[in-house]
């Protein structure tokens, strides 16, 4: 089962999940937050950066998956998410990890079964989905719940995959 690590990007607090993941079967790892105080924006992407690496460091994931950017009426606000995000990203690239994006969209559809779910929603979910005992801080839970969506993609994938390779002559592999 391999290691995901799910990515909730912000310029202020940036929430990360590991899983341990069949597509099926999902273990719950570890999850946070990196927080940041009040920095000027370049300080808050260094440690962004360093966070990430720093979590890639200790638990080894072996994917990764992130949330992507969505469309603000605040036009600064998206800026400073679309650079957090892209200190996440540069952060993976650099540890070798390839980078699935997902849209909230999505995120939510694969965990609760609808796209228009609500935060508290998707963090019921994911505490139900980890057998968590409580329920882990907003940021974390959508790090999470990204990281399951990941997981579930990921699975159907391999199976319509798998299911292509026999239409065609080709085993299992």
């Amino acid at each position: 089962m391999p290691l995901i690590l799910g990515i909730d990007p912000g310029s202020r607090i940036t929430g990360f999940g590991v899983i341990d993941s069949d597509g099926n079967r999902h273990r719950y790892i570890a999850s946070g937050c990196i927080k940041m105080a009040e920095l000027p924006l370049p300080e808050r992407l260094a440690r962004i950066y360093a966070g990430i690496a720093e979590i890639v460091a200790t638990y080894h994931p072996e994917q990764s998956a992130i949330e992507q950017v969505f469309l603000s009426n605040n036009p600064d606000s998206a800026l400073k998410l679309g650079q957090a995000r892209g200190a996440a990203i540069v952060a993976l690239m650099n540890h070798h990890l390839s980078v699935a994006e997902y849209s909230a969209r999505q995120v939510k559809s694969a965990v609760v079964g609808k796209g228009s779910a609500t935060k508290e929603q998707v963090q019921h979910m994911v505490v139900r989905l980890l057998s968590l005992d409580k329920s882990p801080p907003a940021d974390a839970a959508d790090a999470l719940a990204i990281a399951l969506c990941h997981a579930q993609t990921s699975s159907t994938l391999a199976r319509i995959g798998n299911a292509d390779g026999l239409r065609h002559g080709r085993a299992y592999e």
